[in-house]
């Protein structure tokens, strides 16, 4: 294999790897801020899950809209979203509320869950086409919205 290549798998393999760091740490500290005991409330689990398909839904459509450096789809998509949301936990979750005789609210949950991600991915990109949108109007070097084009006591 030539040498390049070598460089750039491990270049993607390293973005990864600290984008994951990244994410599970900070899937880590919602749990913290939400704690619940086993076979409690799902609220961490949940929360990491729909915030994670609201932010992949807008990093999509960003990464549609420019030319982003080629590690940050491995370093934030894979890494930092793979990091932060959780199948795993989602189905260990479901399984703990069905171990502790909650089946109904392990199907709420489970339900709960696709019924907020999916609306959340596609918020997420509409949000996102909408910030591009406006920037492709406003154009390279344009002042944001709500700075004046002109400074104050001289508009004409």
């Amino acid at each position: 294999m030539p040498n390049v290549l070598i460089s750039h798998r491990s270049r993607v393999l390293a973005a990864v790897a600290l984008g994951g760091a990244l994410g599970s740490s900070l899937r880590y500290g919602v749990s913290l801020a939400l704690p619940h005991a086993d076979g409690g409330a799902v609220w961490p689990t949940l929360t990491v899950n729909v915030l994670g398909c609201l932010v992949i839904g807008a990093f999509t459509v960003f990464l549609e809209a420019g030319e982003p450096h080629h590690l940050l789809r491995p370093f934030f998509g894979v890494g930092v979203l793979g990091g932060f949301t959780t199948f795993s936990s989602y189905l260990a979750d479901a399984g703990g509320l069905l171990v502790t005789g909650q089946p109904l609210h392990a199907a709420l949950y489970l339900l709960l869950t696709v019924l907020l991600a999916l609306p959340a991915v596609i918020c997420g990109a509409m949000l996102a086409r909408t910030v591009v949108a406006r920037a492709r109007r406003r154009g390279p070097g344009a002042a944001p919205d709500n700075v004046p084009d002109t400074a104050p006591g001289t508009e004409s």
